[in-house]
């Protein structure tokens, strides 16, 4: 049996010009012993990527100068970080923006307002990690 991932292993970014979804998500994450690495827009995040190198990047899609289908693009054309999973945040729940999505490399779509069990189901599905303050339990 191999473990799983610790939480307070790993880095998980979070791009949104909206500070109130910002700081939702980093108190969630943070909660569940993830390390939480926070950017208000595209080029924000960009900057911050290399350095903070997450194993994990929420994105929100609405956002201005680079907006999320643009930024988890970029994300995917590097080298680096094209196996990392970006996950795309929105207001809206359509096929087409979840296709298009798809079509710049997102591994899933996430719509907002997100709880904090879809948000940290999110985080183990895509990461494998289990939340530090999540039991093990086996059925």
């Amino acid at each position: 049996m191999t473990a799983s991932p610790s939480a307070q292993n790993l880095i998980i970014m979070v791009i949104d010009d909206s500070n109130t979804i910002r700081r939702s998500a980093e108190i969630f994450l943070t909660q569940a012993g993830y390390q939480v690495v926070l950017a208000e827009d595209g080029f924000d995040a960009l900057a911050k990527i290399a350095d903070h190198q997450p194993a994990l990047v929420f994105c929100d899609i609405l956002m201005p100068r680079l907006d999320g289908y643009q930024t988890c693009a970029l994300i995917k054309k590097s080298a680096k970080f094209h196996a990392t999973p970006v996950l795309l945040l929105s207001s809206k729940d359509g096929l087409f923006d979840r296709a298009r999505g798809s079509m710049v490399g997102a591994a899933a779509y996430l719509t907002k307002p997100f709880t904090k069990d879809s948000l940290l189901a999110a985080v183990r599905e895509h990461t494998g990690a289990t939340p530090a303050t999540d039991p093990i339990v086996e059925a």
